[in-house]
Order: structure tokens, then sequence, then C-alpha cells
């Protein structure tokens, strides 16, 4: 298991992506990652947007120690234009890119990443509806299912989940070596 001593804070909110969230959690976890589901709040029972699977809070952003997590995953969806409004959520996201902690950002995830301020000089990729929000922060478009600029992780769209993943799971290997 190459990620047996990684532990990773992953974002949830109202309307994840399901498979964005899920896909991405069940693969970690077979790595042998810990994760903590951070919201807003602890104890908060979130909905996918597709209004079938669930996800609940762990903890709160705001107690959430950017130098005991190895890194900051973000599932898309609705989630990331309603979490980023959340002053706790944006110093985690900030707090851990400054320590070089790897942040996972996918599809419009981005837009979690570019109200941290942390995008900017950023290769960058997401859903196109994001598109003209990342090059208005100063991030550089690339239209790639994954790939890893600096200690950010960025994925596309839903069909790119195995292609994030795999980026994902190599950044995070290297960055605990």
């Amino acid at each position: 298991m190459k990620l047996e001593d990684t532990r990773i804070a992953m974002l949830v909110g109202p309307g994840f992506e399901d498979l964005e969230f899920w896909a991405v959690y069940m693969r970690m976890k077979e790595e042998g990652a810990q994760i903590d589901v951070v919201g807003v709040e602890a104890g908060v029972e979130y909905t996918g947007k597709s209004g079938g699977l669930t996800a609940e809070t762990e903890v709160p952003a705001a107690d959430v120690d950017p130098a005991a997590v190895d890194a900051v995953l973000v599932p898309g969806g609705w989630t990331p234009d309603k979490i980023r409004r959340d002053e706790s959520v944006l110093d985690l996201v900030r707090d851990a890119h400054e320590a070089d902690k790897i942040i996972g950002l996918i599809c419009h995830a981005g837009l979690v990443g570019i109200s941290a301020g942390i995008v900017e000089g950023s290769d960058a990729t997401g859903s196109q509806g994001i598109k003209d929000d990342l090059i208005n922060a100063g991030a550089n478009w690339v239209d790639e299912p994954a790939f890893r600029d600096g200690n950010i992780v960025w994925g596309r769209v839903v069909a790119d989940i195995p292609d994030y993943n795999r980026v994902l799971v190599d950044a995070l290997a290297d960055s605990s070596a």
C-alpha cells in the first residue's frame, strides 16, 4: 500500500459530485490512507448532487491542523461554490498549500483554489464551466485529464477520475517518501 502513513483531509459540502468524492475516497483508502471527512462543521450529512449518495463530515475545517495532514482534497459538484464562502475552509487550503502539502482539485474544485488565492501562475484544469474563472485568477488553462503542477493535483471531470486518482496516489507517495 503506497499511502499507508498518509493522512488526508477530504472536504465535502452540499451537492458534492458523488463520484469525485466517493471514487477518490475509496481509491485513497485502498492505498492505505487515513481520511478525515472535513466540512464547515462536523456531524453534517450531505447528499450528493445526484441525490443518491451521502457523506457525513467528521471534523470542522477550523479544527484541522494543516501540519498534521499530507493533503487536502476537494471534490467538484456544487460543493466548491458553497464551501469557498467559509474562511476556515480557505485558511485550511491556503495554509496546507503554503506548507507544500498536496492539494487535490477536480472539476469545479478549482473555485476553492481561486478563493484561497493559490492558483495564480499554476497550470490548471477542471470543468469547462470554470475555465474563464481560472484564467481570470491568473492560472494557465490546460485541457488534460489530470496532472500535477507543484503541489496541486488537477483533475478535469468525472470521466477523468481514474487519471486523477493515479496522479494523486503518485503525488502523495512522492511527498511522503
